[in-house]
């Protein structure tokens, strides 16, 4: 359960920080996107030209924003699985960073390609800034593993 609250808690200081830049007017990513990718894949297709061009999915948005959060916990899963369970009863800056920027990897090398974007938004008009936004974005998801489970510790505590 704990694995669980982490992964929702990171995901939604990573979801703060994207609605501060979208309020600065930093382009975000649609989360319907994501459920439109994730209904295309039930139906066994994985990659897209363009996932603003392929058909739209019942209930994409909502889709998109469970495989968000599920996507979150499996990293704070991952997370644990690489520091030890003892990180839960000791949680540590270091870790949960390291986690975090290595999970920039799904965006670049999965996401970004099965989308249509290129391997590390190679076909986007500004793929360093595009990547270098994702692993800022992933960097703020590890500082929310570190705060979820340190709330969580106070919590238990």
């Amino acid at each position: 359960m704990e694995i669980i609250v982490i992964g929702i808690g990171a995901t939604v200081i990573m979801d703060l920080w994207l609605m501060l830049l979208k309020r600065l007017g930093v382009k975000t990513l649609n989360m319907a996107f994501i459920g439109r990718w994730a209904g295309h894949l039930a139906q066994g297709r994985f990659a897209h030209a363009s996932i603003g061009a392929a058909a739209p999915v019942p209930g994409e948005g909502a889709l998109g924003w469970l495989v968000h959060y599920a996507t979150g916990i499996a990293f704070a899963a991952a997370l644990v699985a690489v520091a030890g369970p003892g990180w839960l009863a000791a949680p540590t800056l270091a870790p949960a960073l390291l986690v975090g920027v290595a999970t920039v990897g799904a965006p670049l090398f999965v996401m970004q390609p099965a989308m249509g974007l290129g391997v590390a938004s190679s076909k986007t008009p500004a793929p360093i800034r595009n990547c270098l936004r994702s692993l800022a974005n992933h960097a703020v998801f590890g500082f929310g593993l570190y705060l979820s489970a340190l709330l969580v510790k106070g919590i238990a505590a």
